[in-house]
Parts: structure tokens; sequence; C-alpha cells
């Protein structure tokens, strides 16, 4: 068993962060998540597109709405919304991710609010899934997603981790807040901005990541 502390672990999300969901894969999943509002709730379009974003912005997850005030199965829902038939079409790989990855020294988790099944397939696809210890997902939280902070302790006690020796490597600044006030240091992916509370390093992408590890220390 893994000792507690153990060197400098990278803790990353995966949508947005290790690849660019935007263009494809976020649209397929709100227009899952809106037609199962719709199949299961008995709502039209719109109605279950309003519901399915009050939760996403109130919740981190609609998942976490519709088990609060639905009584919904989280299972159930993450396989309906989560099948990709055309996956390996909609996964935009960055050429240079997996020689950035390996320039990183330490130890390696996905973190990520999506399911098991569907952060690994991804991963293949990325050809990185080797690179990783592991996948903590959205059923390893207890269904708790970023930024609940349920969620990162159930994460540092699966994996015997100490806050302070981890790098949460995010998208979401709201996830990265909840980060820093555990104790964890924190990168902020995407357009490049002024200094932001709760942030230590900024960048464009995750691919520059290995040139700013020097600025991310074991405390």
């Amino acid at each position: 068993m893994r000792k507690p502390g153990g060197g400098l672990t990278w803790v990353f999300d995966l949508d947005n962060t290790l690849h660019n969901a935007s263009p494809h894969v976020f649209p397929h999943l709100n227009r899952a998540m809106t037609q199962y509002l719709q199949d299961h709730l008995g709502l039209d379009a719109e109605a279950a597109n309003r519901l399915r974003d009050h939760y996403w912005r109130r919740y981190g997850a609609t998942l976490q709405g519709l088990v609060r005030h639905h009584g919904t199965d989280p299972g159930h829902f993450l396989w309906h919304t989560h099948q990709f038939p055309a996956l390996e079409r909609m996964v935009l790989r960055e050429r240079g991710l997996r020689a950035a990855l390996k320039r990183l020294r330490g130890r390696k988790i996905v973190y990520s609010n999506a399911p098991a099944f569907y952060a690994q397939a991804v991963l293949r696809l990325l050809k990185v899934d080797d690179l990783f210890d592991t996948v903590f997902s959205i059923e390893g939280a207890g269904y708790h997603p970023k930024p609940d902070a349920q969620g990162f302790y159930r994460l540092f006690r699966s994996q015997r981790l100490l806050p302070r020796n981890c790098v949460m490597v995010e998208d979401s600044l709201a996830n990265l807040k909840t980060a820093k006030r555990l104790g964890m240091q924190t990168v902020l992916v995407g357009p490049v901005r002024k200094r932001v509370a709760g942030v230590d390093v900024s960048l464009r992408s995750v691919l520059e990541l290995p040139r700013a590890q020097q600025k991310l220390r074991k405390q």
C-alpha cells in the first residue's frame, strides 16, 4: 500500500484540460442530458434544457440536482448520458500531450466528474492512459461532483494523499478554489489571465505544464 505523501502528485481534470471537449463532447452531453430530463421527468425540450443548466450552475453537475430533487439513480443517468457512438472522432488530441505528461516528475491521477467508463475511454483515445496511476471518477467521489469538497476528501483518503503535496490542474476556477482551500497547489488551464485568487499558475495549455513545474514544488 502506498504511504501518504511520497512526493508530488499531479491531479488532472479531464474534459477541457487534457483535451478540448467544447466542440463535440460537451454539446453531445448537453443534448443527451436534456433528452434524459425530457424522457424521465416529462418535460418539454425548453424546460428540460433550463433545468439542466440550472442544476449545473447550482451544484456543479446536473446529476447532483437530479439526485437531490428527483431521486434519480446516478448510475442510470450516467450510463444513458455518456453514450458516444463516434467518440473516437469527437476527442481532439493535441500533438505533444504524451511527451508533456512524461516530463512531469511525480505521480499522475485523473479526477473527473464524468463516469469511469467514459474517462478511461477518452484517456485511451488520447493515448495517455498508461501514464496515469488511477482514474478517480464521479463514482469514487460518492457522486459528489467538484467543486464539492466531499469528493476531494474521498480522493485524499482513497489514494492516501496529503493535499499539500498535490497539484490540481483544471480549467474550472470554481474547482480550483476548493482545491486551494483544502491545501492543494493549483494550475488553471485556459485563456491566460492576470493574477487570480486561488490560482498559483495560469497556463494557456496543459502542454506548457513541464516548463512551469519548477514553480510547483513539494511542500
